[in-house]
């Protein structure tokens, strides 16, 4: 188990590097650079001046060596602007350019410095994350109980009428996308037309004060699209171990179907839809872009659109990062909880 970790391990930094040099590539593409020169600079900066703007301040390098310096593998060079000032992507406003560090890049948690909100990176991502982190943990605290609830109820009898009503619901909520779900939720428990004010349509306060009627409706606008998939993936998994060969032998024993479905086939059953529910907390991440600017809740999701809208290229390589690796990490989770569930996995 130890030998594959950390082959998993390895592999995972491998992709992770590949998977943010091709995110630092696209957003250091010279339009995006531009753009960014005018936005900090003017509008109506000349071509020349541009170029000017982005060679003082090190942009106009190899793709490559930019990369390594933003990793924090290659030194941060010294570059002297038109002006005569020095510049370092090191050197704080508070120090001078000698006592600058060489090194400033990921490794050394230097993230850089948001065009859009003024502050540091991580300051942002950490705050950000943390919103959206207690609005996963609620979706999830919904949506997994209620999906495995559904999908073992709809499995146990396929083809009953039970199986089919449950169904029916499952591939609803599947096919119903977030902007949709949402903006009905909206439209009937915050309206004075439908006379249901239960909850409130904005989840801007939740940010400071988490209640039942600031956070519902995005919780459940979540959850609703998540659930039905993990429903289908349960109930296609409890059909399947309800044929086997050992559930038709404790049948002809003489077991009860009680103790069939919850001693013999529910933790095989779990095995399949334990992958998916792993598979959800990268999607939670970065599928809530629409919920939380549909319900304006400024946490990760939000925190892209907006530095994607606004060409902040420090803020979506940071971003971007924490994606990647959370990506990779609840399938490394998923990995080795796999084995464990499954005593017929083994590990060369």
């Amino acid at each position: 188990m130890g030998a594959f970790i950390l082959r998993r391990v390895g592999l995972m930094v491998l992709t992770a590097l590949c998977l943010t040099f091709v995110v630092f590539f696209l957003t250091n593409l010279y339009p995006n650079l531009e753009k960014l020169a005018k936005t900090q600079g003017s509008q109506r900066m000349s071509d020349a001046e541009v170029s000017q703007w982005l060679d003082n301040r090190g942009y106009t390098q190899p793709v490559v060596l930019k990369y390594g310096q933003w990793l924090g593998v290659l030194p941060t060079p010294v570059i002297e602007g038109t002006d005569g000032e020095l510049r370092s992507r090191c050197k704080d406003a508070d120090m001078s350019i000698e006592e600058a560090p060489r090194f400033c890049g990921v490794l050394q948690g230097d993230w850089g410095f948001s065009t859009v909100f003024k502050d540091d990176v991580s300051g942002i991502i950490s705050t950000r994350l943390g919103l959206t982190g207690w609005l996963m943990m609620f979706v999830m605290l919904v949506m997994v109980p209620a999906a495995l609830i559904i999908g073992v109820l709809a499995g146990m009898r396929e083809g009953s009428k039970l199986d089919r009503s449950l169904s029916t619901v499952a591939i609803t909520t599947t096919a119903t996308p977030e902007y949709v779900s949402g903006v009905v939720f909206i439209a009937i428990f915050t309206s004075s037309a439908v006379g249901l004010k239960w909850f409130n349509g904005s989840a801007t306060s939740a940010m400071d004060d988490i209640t039942f009627a600031n956070f519902t409706l995005p919780v459940l606008t979540i959850a609703l699209y998540g659930t039905g998939y993990i429903a289908r993936m349960t109930r296609a998994s409890m059909a399947e171990v309800m044929t086997a060969q050992y559930i038709r032998t404790a049948r002809l024993k003489g077991v009860s179907f009680r103790n069939i479905v919850m001693k013999h086939a529910l933790r095989n059953a779990l095995i399949a839809p334990f992958t998916v529910i792993m598979l959800q907390f990268p999607w939670l991440l970065n599928g809530v872009v629409i919920v939380e600017t549909l319900f304006n809740y400024k946490g990760f999701g939000w925190t892209l659109v907006q530095a994607a809208g606004n060409n902040d290229i420090e803020l979506l390589l940071g971003l971007s990062v924490v994606s990647v690796f959370v990506v990779l990490i609840t399938q490394l989770i998923s990995d080795i909880g796999y084995v464990f569930l499954n005593p017929r996995i083994r590990i060369s």
